[in-house]
């Protein structure tokens, strides 16, 4: 393992900390959130990263790729190492979220584990498995055809189609896309026959894209669940976004959607869900109804968010593998029409919005002058993350 901070202190060793794994922008906000209320915190990833450079950051330590048993070896000779019993394990990416998952029995000998097991990420993480959970629940979706050939017969979606993997993690692997876009039959049996070459096209699903109506945005809803029972919820929605059409929000908004969260209530609860989750809707305006697009596992890029709309789902993890359950309080309300923003890429992107016309310039500006907005990168004090942001951020899009 490799070392790029100074030996933790006595009072760290003694006092239970978190450990943050994947150091991005959601795992600056975790370790800021977690630093500020005195807990230590340490972040492990695969590569140079910003929330390392935070002070609330006591220590870096380069790990495995985060697809592999490796990690969870590591993880292990990190706290014998460095006395690290106790502390909580907060991942930030999926496919720690499934290594954390896969290895839970053994991690837990030695952390806290606030990531569900198998049963319950396996279904999450492979499509059709979800999909059937939402349709049990009551939840819309996209409409879905599972493809047995490159030659789809009796094709019953509307174009234009996504094709992607039953278990996306497989499929971005393999063919290096979260997704193909095809806009009538040819192409998608072509991209059916690429797909082919590297991955079997029985383990993907083709989905109706929802079309743009130029207002229906992503809408995140975010809870913290107990065997199945959402104890508090958050909801956003993203304003804007790289790549423009559907992607990572570079700006985002607090909202409350009543349907929203009546759907995520009845999932959850099908699921059996446990700790910290994000699930993300986007309103079809062919028919009015928000239809489910997928659920995260794990803290969201813009959590930060969140924690300052009063639901901080970080400290939320911590306090509830630390403490008294029962005494536990949670959030009842939150804020709404706080914003959030990565000046960095809102800034590219934005500009690319204002000249594609997805964005008017007037719209854009008040957003900006917007004084309830919350800045990703860049806080009073600890301000080193977000030059090491700018200063990398081509290293950041061509690694992340």
């Amino acid at each position: 393992m490799v070392h790029h901070s100074p030996p933790l202190t006595r009072n760290s060793q003694r006092n239970p900390g978190a450990i943050v794994i994947e150091g991005h922008v959601q795992g600056l906000s975790n370790t800021r959130a977690l630093g500020e209320a005195g807990i230590p915190v340490v972040v492990v990833d695969k590569m140079d990263c910003i929330a390392r450079y935070s002070r609330f950051c006591q220590g870096f330590y380069r790990c495995p790729a985060f697809d592999g048993d490796n990690l969870a070896d590591f993880l292990m000779a990190l706290a014998e190492e460095h006395g690290l019993n106790g502390w909580l394990l907060l991942p930030s990416n999926d496919h720690a979220v499934l290594t954390i998952s896969r290895n839970k029995a053994r991690l837990e000998s030695v952390f806290k584990v606030i990531t569900p097991g198998l049963d319950v990420i396996g279904t999450i993480y492979d499509k059709s498995r979800l999909l059937a959970a939402a349709h049990a629940s009551g939840t819309p979706t996209p409409g879905t055809y599972y493809a047995e050939s490159t030659a789809p017969e009796n094709f019953p979606l509307a174009f234009p189609v996504l094709t992607r993997g039953r278990f996306g993690l497989d499929f971005y692997k393999a063919t290096g896309v979260k997704a193909f876009m095809a806009h009538d039959m040819a192409e998608l049996r072509k991209q059916l026959a690429v797909i082919d070459a590297v991955f079997a096209v029985g383990k993907t699903m083709i989905q109706e894209l929802i079309p743009s109506d130029g207002n229906n945005r992503t809408i995140s809803y975010a809870a913290f669940c107990v065997n199945g029972k959402v104890k508090t919820w958050w909801m956003g929605e993203k304003v804007r976004q790289h790549p423009l059409r559907f992607g990572t929000a570079t700006f985002a908004r607090s909202v409350a959607v009543q349907n929203c969260h009546e759907m995520s209530v009845k999932l959850l609860r099908a699921l059996n869900y446990s700790g910290v989750c994000e699930v993300e809707y986007l309103k079809d305006p062919r028919d009015g109804r928000y239809k489910l697009i997928e659920i995260n596992a794990r803290t969201w890029l813009w959590v930060g968010l969140a924690r300052v709309c009063g639901v901080d789902f970080a400290r939320l993890a911590y306090d509830y593998v630390n403490s008294d359950k029962d005494r536990l309080r949670f959030p009842t309300r939150y804020e709404t029409g706080v914003c959030w923003v990565n000046p960095v890429t809102d800034t590219v992107y934005g500009a690319k919005a204002i000249l594609s016309g997805r964005q008017g310039l007037t719209d854009y500006v008040k957003s900006i002058m917007n004084h309830r907005t919350t800045n990703a990168l860049f806080e009073n004090g600890d301000w080193k993350p977000g030059i090491f942001y700018f200063l990398n951020l081509v290293n950041f899009l061509k690694n992340r």
